[in-house]
């Protein structure tokens, strides 16, 4: 199974439901807030200057925010990402 990171606020719905769908499909994660501005930055070069939450990588690769993993979902592929 694929290590699973999310970067969050406690607020952002778009968080909330990366995380619902990830914890319907069992898979665990890593949840990092970014409130503090050292961990905002870190999120912000990892993901290519995207500054936006949520913020997902599946292993080592940047899926994007919740749309973007929505979008995975309903192509099929996220299962395959998550597997892997």
């Amino acid at each position: 199974m694929a290590k699973v990171e999310i970067y969050t606020t406690p607020t952002c719905p778009y968080c909330h439901a990366a995380k619902a769908l990830l914890g319907d499909k069992g898979i665990e994660y890593t949840e990092i807030t970014v409130l503090d501005p050292e961990r905002r930055a870190a999120m912000t070069q990892r993901a290519h200057g995207r500054r936006t939450v949520p913020q997902i990588f599946i292993g080592e690769e940047h899926v994007g925010g919740y749309d973007d993993m929505a979008a995975l979902e309903r192509q099929g592929k996220l299962d395959q990402m998550l597997s892997a």
